[in-house]
């Protein structure tokens, strides 16, 4: 949750600030806010609502800056979304500003004491209580900030990320980060802090990973890193290998569309340079040796939102391929059921950001009970990759629309090399096997594209059901999950009620909504796969058609047993049935996309949510 951006250098900092939070609006919508110092004082601007909001405050209230400047873009947790609330949050003698992503979990009791000493507070939130401390210790360390930051992180409990400058240091910006996102943008004559690299891309590709429980000093000649203890520390420096304008629209209207157009050459990009010479598949993010994954006994996939859609359909493949016994779990539950693990136990944890606090906590706990942790993430040098053992990367580029698409599919593409490389080191298959899966991988983006070509009637269809209250989707097999992640796109982008089952629990209480006109979404397995379960869900849906339901059915093209019982038909391409979500999913995302625009919402950035979740 939230953005934050820092800059020194020679540059206007409320351009450089602005423009990074317009970079990570995506991070959090409900307010934002600018720390400028101007001739060395502290100056502040926040708003409630969008990053517009903002930008009309500053213009119509100009103020010079100097070379320095902090800025936030906030997904609300302590404290409704106003302008009180919002970020950066400044001491009681404005001496001090801070903005901060997380939660202080430790913070009532630090107000409490603080309040005790005279401290006079003006926003709800817990992130004040951080200005208050921070002023305090300037005092105590003489205007040293850095100092100060070492002191009051110290004191802290939570998962945090904290930007800071003062007046007493007016060429410093200083920053702190526990299990909570930072990055450093090295620049010539000029450095950078974000959540995310996205942030100053257009300025630099230097990024610096910042470690747990570090605080950087930032001048615009030099970079300091150390820990809470004021002790040098360890970094990693790396390269980032797009530009600013892989984050850019690119002529569409929102970062969604242009994200599922994206979608064919994302999942190429996934694939690319998985085949060594000889032909073997080879995974070289893994870091697990073939030795160690021959002793798993046993797989456990934790992942969120769609993210674990991508490990139902993955545990499919994986136990079909692998014949090793795979269990899909809800990060968030996860630790807290006290699940059963051990050294033979390989955790999977999937996360696009590789920041989700839910999975990252599931991450950790596996780590404490010796199991190996392998993760599939989309961002280089993200937190749950650097605390694995192993790492496959997604390869999708950024991606900015808070609902997954593109992510999501690469997340697919992953899972499915995952299973292959188990298959290969066990030696379940032989090489001319995998390659002929491979093959067929290679071959989805041309399918994908395929489908993106043909999905206009998905959107007219998608606008005659604006008015709809609710939609039910249905699947079997990989199927399911296709059909989960099709109902939570819907309630994502349109607000409106949808709900997956799995097509053969219809008789067991589901078939009780069904009702004249309701929309229901089901996708059809492939005949020639498994054939069994194909006649079984053609039976579903004359079932919910006997009893009214408007029926949208998704089925590989020339499968003529469904078009008699479709209002509404979608063909998709004819693929193997484990690789079929990967076709199966794009009319969802367009359905759903095309009906949150008819209902005029924006889909860029759905009410109440954020891309990465940083907090539990």
């Amino acid at each position: 949750m939230c953005g934050i951006v820092g800059y020194v250098g020679p540059k206007p900092a409320l351009e450089v600030v602005v423009e990074g939070l317009a970079r990570l609006e995506y991070r959090g919508y409900d307010s934002a806010g600018v720390a400028v110092l101007s001739d060395g004082k502290l100056q502040t601007e926040k708003r409630a609502g969008k990053l517009a909001n903002l930008r009309a405050a500053l213009q119509a209230n100009p103020r010079s800056a100097d070379g320095i400047g902090i800025g936030h873009t906030r997904w609300a947790t302590h404290g409704a979304p106003t302008d009180g609330n919002a970020h950066p949050h400044v001491d009681e003698m404005n001496r001090v500003a801070v903005v901060h992503n997380g939660i202080i979990e430790n913070f009532a009791q630090l107000r409490m004491e603080l309040e005790e000493r005279g401290c006079k507070f003006r926003s709800e939130t817990d992130t004040e209580v951080v200005a208050h401390m921070l002023s305090e210790q300037l005092t105590e360390h003489n205007g040293d900030l850095g100092a100060a930051m070492r002191s009051v992180c110290r004191r802290l409990e939570g998962a945090f990320t904290l930007v800071a400058i003062s007046e007493d240091d007016p060429g410093l910006v200083v920053a702190a980060r526990r299990n909570s996102p930072l990055v450093v943008g090295r620049g010539n004559g000029e450095n950078f802090l974000a959540s995310d690299v996205a942030a100053f891309i257009a300025h630099t590709r230097d990024a610096i990973e910042l470690g747990q429980d570090q605080v950087v000093e930032l001048r615009a000649d030099s970079i300091t890193i150390t820990d809470y203890d004021g002790a040098p520390a360890q970094v990693r420096e790396y390269h980032v290998d797009w530009d600013a304008s892989a984050a850019e629209k690119g002529g569409y209207d929102y970062f969604m569309l242009k994200e599922i157009a994206e979608q064919p050459r994302a999942i190429a990009d996934t694939l690319l340079g998985r085949v060594a010479v000889d032909g073997t598949l080879t995974l070289d993010e893994m870091r697990l040796a073939p030795e160690e994954l021959r002793q798993i006994s046993k797989i456990v996939i934790v992942a969120c939102g769609s993210s674990y859609h991508a490990g139902l359909i993955a545990k499919y493949a994986i136990e079909h391929w692998c014949r090793i016994p795979c269990e899909v779990e809800v990060a968030s539950e996860f630790r807290y059921r006290d699940p059963i693990l051990d050294p033979q136990t390989l955790v999977i944890a999937i996360s696009q950001s590789g920041e989700s606090m839910d999975t990252l906590m599931a991450v950790r706990y596996a780590r404490e009970q010796q199991s190996r942790v392998l993760a599939i993430c989309n961002v280089n040098g993200s937190t749950i990759p650097r605390e694995s053992d192993g790492v496959l990367y997604t390869h999708a580029g950024p991606e900015v629309g808070v609902a997954a698409t593109k992510t999501f599919l690469t997340q697919l593409v992953a899972c499915y090399l995952v299973g292959l490389y188990l298959a290969q080191v066990r030696g379940l298959k032989f090489g001319d096997e995998i390659n002929a899966i491979i093959g067929q991988l290679a071959r989805m983006p041309e399918q994908v594209e395929k489908v993106l070509n043909t999905v206009q009637p998905v959107r007219d269809l998608a606008r005659s059901l604006a008015e709809a209250k609710t939609v039910l989707f249905l699947g079997r097999h990989v199927g399911y999950p296709v059909a989960m992640e099709g109902a939570l796109k819907l309630k994502e982008l349109a607000y409106m009620h949808a709900e997956a089952f799995a097509a053969g629990e219809l008789k067991h209480g589901p078939i009780a909504l069904i009702e004249d006109g309701l929309p229901v979404v089901v996708v059809v397995p492939s005949r020639e796969g498994r054939s069994v379960l194909h006649d079984k869900i053609v039976s579903n849906i004359q079932e919910i058609r006997a009893r009214g339901a408007r029926t949208i059915v998704i089925a590989e093209e020339g499968d003529e047993s469904v078009r008699p019982y479709s209002d509404t038909l979608i063909e998709i391409p004819a693929v193997p049935t484990l690789l079929q979500p990967l076709v199966a999913t794009v009319p969802l995302q367009v359905f759903a996309c095309e009906l949150a625009l008819a209902k005029g919402n924006d889909v860029d950035q759905p009410r109440n949510l954020a891309k990465s979740v940083t907090v539990e």
